[in-house]
């Protein structure tokens, strides 16, 4: 196998890591009462990984799958978190109810063998 093939095997599973972290995140938020609005959403400034509302809150959320807890929390950089806080202006400002609502960004570890951690108000 090339090196190109190889670097592409490793792309297109770490993809779909991403995507089934996603999802298992999504589905703890469920667990813990949120309802999910939406996974993956799109801007022109970024994407956000799960957006998720409990009321009047919008929470938005950056999904990592790491070893260990530290390292999912270390792995949001702040060019990541200033991504995805522009990402939430622009979804905020088509929201309807948008005056009414509180903002809060989170990070969900997706840790090996273990229950997703949810560390709230982490950015």
């Amino acid at each position: 196998m090339s090196g190109e093939t190889g670097g592409k095997l490793k792309r297109q599973k770490a993809w779909r890591r991403g995507h089934v972290s996603e999802y298992l995140a999504a589905a703890f938020l469920l667990l813990k009462g949120y309802r999910i609005v939406a996974i993956r959403h799109r801007t022109r400034l970024g994407e956000i990984d799960i957006i998720a509302r409990k009321g009047d809150l919008a929470v938005f959320v950056e999904v990592k799958a790491r070893r260990g807890e530290q390292e999912a929390l270390d792995a949001v950089s702040f060019s990541a978190q200033k991504r995805i806080r522009a990402a939430s202006d622009l979804w905020l400002a088509r929201q309807p109810d948008y005056a009414q609502l509180s903002q809060r960004y989170d990070i969900v570890a997706i840790l090996p063998g273990r229950w997703p951690r949810h560390f709230q108000d982490a950015f």
